[in-house]
């Protein structure tokens, strides 16, 4: 999404702020990391896929390895953490300039945060972090930012909980919070037809494979033809994705009671306590089982009031997400109230999942926020 360009204001020195910002960080627990600005491009492809290209400032080296200036610095900090063999829980914090294709705005501009790796208190965990995002707005002159609150782990349990394809359940992951899940959920609830992107009768060789065999089906059918590499895609890669298209097409024309679960579920919004009220009497109208997950929520609600951040003052959405394919629980946005700012000052998240995904071997619980430094500068030069 192209960010709007904020009103220009003469340039000023932000040195005291920085130094306090990171001074606040320090006295958290969170030590400072530089990765290198110069990373491999097929780590943040393999994350966010192909979609992410366009906003990144890509080169080649010697080898022919493809390296991109780094568009953010979640990735780039658990990288470091991954190759230092750091000792868990580690906690990191950064300020520096990342760089992305941002419509008419720059495309560098500054970040701060923190990342907080394996902690296994993840309730706890996360209004930590909720926190400290909220004390970095008060640095610069704004104590009660708007609180925008979503869970993509509630969402994930829905999911488990309804009849779905596993490749629907992953698609609609991967949209959540963005505006292709409207697409998705309008193919989804569609009836099934004839005219979907994979013929009816490949639809039905495939059926009766498992799908080890289909793969190997369409891998064959693709060397036959002569096709090696579409758009630096293997063979290997084109299957898998003509595979899974095929199974979308398949699961199309759920039950209208499945359809109406989810389009109920994703009107909820609220407080976080209302909103568990109305999540649960969800699942009971709908007799699934959503209380581990609820169980969860409504602890981490519990310790944002340790911290003094009422329920009342945070704007829970079912539907709220962020853009970044990595995130797997509580994801939250800091905003300014008045609408001086376009974009977020402070956002982040839980995601679990993405240390395995660039190289750690295993799942590591992760949770962190970044700092758009200039917005929130720019704000407390108003």
């Amino acid at each position: 999404m192209a960010e709007a360009p904020q009103s220009p204001l003469p340039p000023r020195d932000t040195r005291a702020l920085d130094d306090a910002l990171l001074a606040r960080f320090a006295a958290a627990g969170y030590a400072p990391c530089d990765p290198p600005i110069l990373q491999p491009a097929d780590v943040f492809l393999d994350v966010s896929g192909e979609s992410i290209r366009r906003r990144l400032f890509l080169t080649v080296d010697a080898d022919g390895r493809e390296l991109c200036l780094r568009p953010d610095l979640t990735i780039p900090v658990a990288r470091e953490v991954i190759a230092r063999n750091q000792p868990l829980p580690a906690a990191v914090s950064y300020l520096g300039p990342v760089f992305r294709f941002r419509g008419e705005a720059s495309g560098e501009f500054r970040q701060a945060g923190v990342e907080s790796f394996g902690r296994t208190d993840t309730e706890a965990a996360d209004a930590d972090i909720l926190a400290l995002g909220l004390e970095a707005c008060a640095l610069y002159g704004l104590p009660s930012p708007k609180i925008r609150l979503g869970d993509l782990g509630l969402f994930s349990a829905l999911l488990e909980a309804l009849p779905l394809a596993p490749a629907w359940k992953r698609r609609l992951i991967k949209d959540f919070g963005q505006s292709r899940l409207d697409a998705d959920l309008s193919r989804l609830g569609a009836p099934r037809a004839n005219g979907g992107t994979v013929p009816s009768g490949v639809l039905n060789a495939l059926a009766g494979s498992d799908p080890e065999g289909a793969r190997a089906l369409i891998t064959d059918l693709l060397s036959i033809a002569g096709i090696n590499t579409v758009g630096g895609r293997s063979v290997s890669e084109i299957a898998a994705r003509f595979l899974e298209q095929a199974t979308l097409d398949a699961g199309a024309g759920l039950p209208a009671e499945t359809s109406m679960i989810l389009a109920r579920y994703l009107a909820i919004s609220g407080d976080p306590d209302s909103a568990s009220a109305a999540l649960r009497a969800l699942a009971g109208d709908a007799g699934i089982d959503l209380n581990a997950a609820l169980d969860l929520f409504d602890r981490r609600t519990g310790f944002f009031t340790v911290h003094g951040i009422e329920p009342a003052d945070i704007a829970f959405s079912t539907a709220f997400g962020r853009p970044m394919d990595y995130y797997s629980g509580m994801v939250f946005e800091l905003d300014d109230p008045q609408e001086r700012i376009s974009g977020p000052l402070v956002a982040g998240g839980r995601y679990d999942p993405l240390l395995a995904r660039i190289g750690a071997g295993r799942s590591v619980p992760a949770v962190g926020f970044a700092v758009w430094v200039e917005r929130l500068a720019n704000l407390e030069a108003r």
